[in-house]
């Protein structure tokens, strides 16, 4: 239906994107990371300069109610879980972004609607409204 060849070419990038985005599996938000620290004893081997410490210890870290949320993750099964669910969070993000830019650019690339032969537009600093008066302004009787 669209006249531009281009935005069919858009529309069926879209549509590939939309297929694509259906496949999403299960994802959670964060970021996985995995720290090492010291403990602080002194005779420990991580005391020992050069030493990188203890762990790792894997974080899924999130944003929720306005504050951090870190979660320890055990490695295993536990951990290779929240790195696919992270991994699809992230296909995701992408996902709907390169939608966002498409539908953009078919709002770009589409022409504009002509106006009605029988409307002319409104006037320069009038604005449009109902017929009917609101009611707030009605004293009541």
């Amino acid at each position: 239906m669209p006249d531009d060849p281009d935005v069919a070419g858009l529309e069926a990038e879209r549509t590939r994107l939309y297929d694509d985005l259906s496949q999403v599996g299960d994802f959670r938000r964060g970021a996985l990371s995995a720290v090492r620290r010291k403990c602080g004893k002194p005779n420990c081997a991580c005391a020992r300069p050069g030493h990188p410490g203890h762990g790792p210890q894997y974080n899924l870290t999130k944003w929720a109610g306005g504050k951090t949320v870190t979660v320890h993750l055990r490695p295993g099964p536990e951990l290779e879980k929240a790195r696919r669910e992270v991994a699809e969070w992230e296909r995701f993000k992408s996902l709907t972004g390169q939608i966002a830019e498409v539908n953009e650019a078919i709002c770009d690339a589409r022409p504009a609607a002509p106006a009605s032969a029988g409307q002319a537009p409104p006037p320069e600093g009038q604005r449009g409204g109902s017929a009917v008066s609101s009611r707030r302004r009605q004293r009541p009787r």
